[in-house]
């Protein structure tokens, strides 16, 4: 008989909705060569999602990690069905519990955005609505997916905000987003995303605004969510110090495809593709030499070749050779089970 977990808070101040249970050992959410083209008039079409697929179980943490312009943000919409409807090409699949979200209508998403589906974005100052109240702004969810009164909605909504660690709650609930610090305004929109208990929780760069003290919370609350709840997480960042403490596994990104994936401990022990090594080789480390440089990886993301010809990475690896611009490459597999890496001449697993 297989494990279930019920996603059922069974929140003290009122009854709510009834939640579909879920297995452990089963993958919430499998996205399957997703691919997205944006295409303007007289323009030419741009692929910032290549063939992109990842999956997660209830209660596991996945990490997309990359740099700016990787990708990461645009799977993560394309997912949530927030891409804009003129201009952009979607295809491949996104099966939450088995039912592929790219071709739900908008109104069977609304449904499951809030309750089942939650996002937590980069910039809480354009996901928050600028006049209205913050308090109202997170009851609005409570009161459209749970059996809660007026009330006791902001009661819980109270007690969100305390949990995600905004001083004085009570009195923020009447206050606007400008009337908040950045720190505060990220904080109540993950107060948001986590009102319903999601069953699947996607966040953009959740800690980006934080200071070390309140980023150390935040991420403590999210994992409690995870253990508790056995929500499903996708973490988008570029911080791998965030990746180290939270992920259970890692997805690397470069110009729209995922480069390696692997076991987090795996990765970072025993990184494969040379530009995951330049992600770790760019990282202070309290242990080297005082004085030392670091080592940024040269170039730009904006430094490619069509992956349709060559290795993408190619124009900024010094390893690179003719053999990486000869031919498209796939994800195989290398090393440890579930270890996968796209590249001609990955490092040798004893390198760090």
């Amino acid at each position: 008989m297989s494990e279930t977990v019920t996603l059922e808070p069974g929140g003290r101040r009122g009854r709510r909705a009834t939640r579909e249970p879920v297995d452990r050992h089963q993958a919430l959410l499998e996205v399957k060569n997703l691919n997205v083209t944006f295409q303007r008039r007289g323009g030419r079409a741009t692929r910032a999602v290549d063939g992109v697929s990842f999956s997660v179980k209830p209660g596991e943490v996945v990490g997309i990690v990359g740099e700016s312009g990787s990708g990461k943000s645009v799977t993560s919409l394309a997912v949530m069905g927030l891409l804009p409807s003129r201009g952009v090409q979607v295809s491949g699949e996104a099966l939450y519990r088995g039912r592929n979200l790219l071709t739900m209508g908008n109104q069977e998403l609304s449904s499951l955005r809030g309750r089942d589906l939650a996002m937590v974005f980069q910039d809480p100052m354009s996901s928050l609505n600028p006049v209205i109240p913050v308090g109202l702004q997170v009851t609005e969810v409570l009161r459209r997916h749970e059996d809660l009164t007026r009330q006791q909605a902001r009661d819980e909504a109270e007690d969100l905000l305390r949990r995600c660690g905004i001083p004085d709650p009570r009195r923020r609930l009447g206050e606007y987003p400008h009337q908040l610090s950045g720190g505060m305004r990220q904080r109540a929109l993950i107060a948001i995303a986590l009102a319903c208990k999601p069953a699947l929780l996607i966040c953009d760069e959740p800690t980006t605004a934080l200071d070390v003290t309140i980023q150390a919370q935040v991420l403590e609350l999210l994992k409690e969510l995870v253990s508790e709840l056995g929500t499903a997480m996708v973490m988008i960042t570029h911080d791998l110090g965030v990746v180290a403490g939270l992920c259970d596994f890692v997805n690397v990104m470069y110009a729209g495809r995922v480069v390696e994936s692997a076991d987090r401990r795996e990765l970072f022990a025993h990184p494969r593709h040379r530009y995951t090594h330049g992600l770790l080789n760019s990282i202070p480390r309290l242990d080297s030499p005082r004085g030392e440089a670091l080592r940024p990886i040269p170039g730009t993301p904006r430094d490619t070749i069509a992956w349709s010809k060559a290795c993408a990475f190619a124009p900024r690896c010094q390893f690179a050779d003719d053999d990486c611009v000869v031919d498209d490459l796939e994800l195989a597999p290398l090393g440890a089970a579930g270890h996968r890496v796209r590249c001609v001449h990955p490092a040798p697993e004893e390198d760090k």
